[in-house]
């Protein structure tokens, strides 16, 4: 229920516009599929789509209310971006009839395809019970992190130490009754259970019977989305990096990267004016804001933003930004807070400083100790850093050296698994994180 939600909202939203379209022209004596209105038919879905989608419809919502007032918020408010634009261009692009009377079709249809989510979660929340092999340190983070985001929903039944997982012979088999006692769906190794002949053995008897078998770090890539460095040692290098093994993904990448930075660059000029003022008002000190940080192949460049804190504070790199810190402005802890700060990136974006996916990049002195620090730290400035990315939308704010560690772990998936794919589902979760809740 849950995977077809998604469609089913997309595809009623295309039969909505559509058929309003179709009424219309039907009324009016005219042929709708060779108009011009046509093709603006499908800009307003593209657009409605763009909204629904990024509102976190049908998943997100967790209440029939909040479902019905995000569904009327993201429909409404594409309907009066088409109204701008039609205002703008100074001509009736789509009529009234289907900007407006398409969100009074597509508002019940959104919640009744959140319920279908909403179901499928359900299901979803019992369908993966893992039992692990482990030690003390690594339950406490399956469970963290099983608790936060997983990436496929699962809840762990059981922890057994290595020692206790262990068969001494005969009929002894410790592991395959704690999983047929729990019903377990899914059993984990680490390092100490997948190094034991005795519990490998039981688990791939287990594996016959149809129980999932995965290694930690298979675990965490497939369950949590990222791979624990911890593990990192044994799978090394052996993965393809798409910037690095796949060419024509770095070409369809950076011809991406441009388009959607020149777009960006249009947006940025029409904000400029807005941010100057205010800036002028309540910032009191140089409209952008310059600090070096460190691309691809350890290449030092200078990122550029919109000020948000003091003048006293540019060229500060002794401490990491915190919440609430104190050298932010409140006109600066506005522009974090809609993300406007960022959009001077783009001109990082079109110099080839920067890709619109991608790890974030550091301050050379914080590379410097977090490579001395964290295992295989530099292995992220193996590809172009990026405006968002895979750990921006997993993971908290970074504000530590114990939250870079943490956010590395993210940083390694987008390594092993970048392609156009993920870069698509990164953007519309990142469009999701800035239409829900602010920055800092």
């Amino acid at each position: 229920m849950r995977r077809v939600a998604r469609p089913l909202l997309l595809g009623g939203v295309a039969l909505a516009v559509v058929g309003m379209s179709k009424v219309h022209a039907a009324a009016h004596g005219y042929d709708y599929t060779a108009s011009s209105r046509f093709a603006w038919s499908m800009a307003y879905i593209a657009l409605l789509w763009a909204a629904t989608y990024g509102a976190g419809l049908p998943e997100l919502p967790r209440a029939r209310r909040s479902a019905a007032l995000t569904a009327a918020g993201s429909v409404g408010a594409a309907a009066l971006a088409m109204s701008v634009l039609q205002l703008l261009a100074g001509s009736a692009l789509l009529p009234r009839f289907v900007v407006f009377g398409t969100p009074v079709l597509v508002v019940p249809y959104a919640v009744g395809c959140w319920y279908l989510a909403r179901e499928g979660r359900a299901r979803d929340g019992q369908r993966d019970r893992v039992v692990a092999v482990a030690g003390a340190e690594e339950r406490a983070n399956l469970v963290r992190e099983l608790d936060a985001h997983p990436e496929r929903p699962a809840v762990l039944v059981w922890v057994l130490a290595p020692e206790e997982a262990r068969s001494e012979g005969g009929t002894d088999t410790p592991l395959v009754d704690v999983v047929q006692a729990t019903r377990a769906t899914v059993v984990v190794l680490d390092r100490a259970g997948l190094a034991d002949q005795s519990i490998v053995d039981q688990a791939a008897a287990m594996h016959e019977s149809g129980v999932r078998v995965r290694t930690l770090s298979l675990f965490y890539d497939q369950w949590l989305g990222k791979l624990p460095v911890s593990e990192l040692e044994r799978i090394g290098l052996l993965f393809d990096i798409g910037e690095l093994h796949r060419a024509q993904y770095g070409r369809v990448k950076r011809i991406v990267d441009t388009l959607a930075a020149a777009a960006g660059a249009v947006v940025l000029a029409a904000v400029v004016p807005v941010v100057w003022i205010g800036n002028r008002l309540g910032n009191h000190g140089p409209l952008l804001y310059r600090q070096v940080r460190v691309g691809k192949g350890g290449r030092e460049f200078e990122i550029l933003k919109f000020r948000t804190m003091l003048p006293s504070a540019d060229g500060a790199t002794s401490t990491w930004t915190t919440e609430a810190d104190p050298r932010i402005t409140r006109f600066g802890a506005w522009l974090r807070r809609s993300h406007i700060d960022e959009l001077p990136q783009v001109v990082n974006i079109l110099r080839g400083d920067l890709s619109v996916v991608g790890p974030r990049p550091e301050q050379p002195h914080y590379v410097s100790q977090l490579e001395a620090k964290i295992p295989f730290y530099r292995l992220r400035h193996l590809v172009r850093p990026g405006l968002t990315g895979w750990a921006q939308v997993k993971y908290p704010y970074g504000a530590s050296e114990g939250d870079a560690f943490e956010k590395l772990q993210y940083e390694f998936f987008y390594l092993r698994h970048q392609g156009l794919a993920l870069d698509v589902r990164i953007t519309g979760r990142t469009l999701r994180s800035v239409l829900g809740r602010g920055g800092r």
